[in-house]
């Protein structure tokens, strides 16, 4: 099956737990946290976040297991080298798809309002019955930065909203994207420019960790500020029958008779349709 780049709404089954049918508090799960840079974004726009087992404290996603209707919204990033660049050819250990499938799972337990997944281009389209699916591609520098970071999501919703993240025109100075393995490099920037660039201004105290963790652990993060504008967004999501947003599910809102937003979003578009079988991920339940 080919990439969709359209709002892919699956009908949710109404339940006596279903997302529709509660009062909405906000209240986040954050998977795969680290030293956990997107859930502190959410938090700084008012959302109140818990943080669920990570490999960095000895936790294991693989026995947790949370209550269904407690959480709006789960977010977190699996990992992902298996559909990283960065693996120059060298074969999948299956790790990747292993730790989408427990993301997936916990999103079936906890039946949120909503979800985000944050990820590398390369993943997969993740499909989760009864959310609709929107794949979004966000540059550090079209927020206002001078970083060049560009990082993936995913997002669902069970009652098909979608969200749009307002883009500035990218910055002419720019520095490269800080990585985890920079942290290593004899010509690595100084600690406190590393952590601004990841939005944090007042760097952070990791002191149990050794200088290298301490990169890996911050470079491995969403910017602050990026998971600041997805939170905002999400806040502001809409029925896709009040806004019209990209073809290439960019995020960015389109008028008139436009389908794609930029040059950039057709040719996009382009390389999904010549994707081949393969490039989606769906619930344990419909396979």
């Amino acid at each position: 099956m080919t990439m969709s780049a359209a709002i892919n709404l699956v009908q949710p089954a109404v339940t006596d737990r279903s997302p529709t049918n509660r009062p909405m508090s906000h209240l986040t799960l954050s998977l795969f946290p680290g030293i956990d840079l997107l859930g502190r974004g959410f938090e700084a726009e008012g959302f109140p976040v818990v943080r669920g087992p990570d490999p960095l404290f000895g936790g294991d996603i693989r026995s947790f297991h949370v209550p269904a209707g407690r959480f709006d919204g789960v977010i977190g990033g699996p990992p992902c080298p298996d559909f990283s660049k960065a693996r120059r050819g060298s074969p999948p250990t299956g790790y990747g798809l292993e730790m989408i499938g427990e993301y997936i799972r916990l999103v079936e337990e906890a039946k949120p309002l909503w979800w985000l997944m944050e990820n590398v281009p390369g993943v997969p389209d993740v499909k989760i019955p009864g959310y609709s699916h929107q794949r979004l591609d966000i540059n550090s520098r079209e927020l206002g930065s001078k970083q060049n970071r560009h990082r993936h999501f995913q997002y669902g919703h069970s009652q098909g909203h979608v969200i749009s993240i307002p883009r500035l025109p990218k910055s002419m100075e720019w520095e490269p994207c800080c990585i985890a393995s920079e942290g290593r490099r004899t010509n690595k920037r100084d600690w406190n420019q590393f952590c601004r660039l990841q939005g944090l201004s007042d760097g952070i105290d990791l002191d149990n960790l050794t200088l290298s963790a301490r990169y890996r652990a911050v470079g491995n993060g969403v910017p602050i500020y990026m998971a600041q504008a997805l939170a905002r967004a999400i806040l502001d999501a809409k029925p896709p029958s009040e806004v019209r947003i990209c073809g290439c599910g960019c995020g960015r809102e389109i008028g008139g008779r436009a389908q794609y937003a930029v040059p950039a979003c057709r040719k996009r578009m382009q390389r999904r349709r010549d994707t081949k079988d393969g490039n989606q991920v769906t619930s344990r339940k419909t396979e």
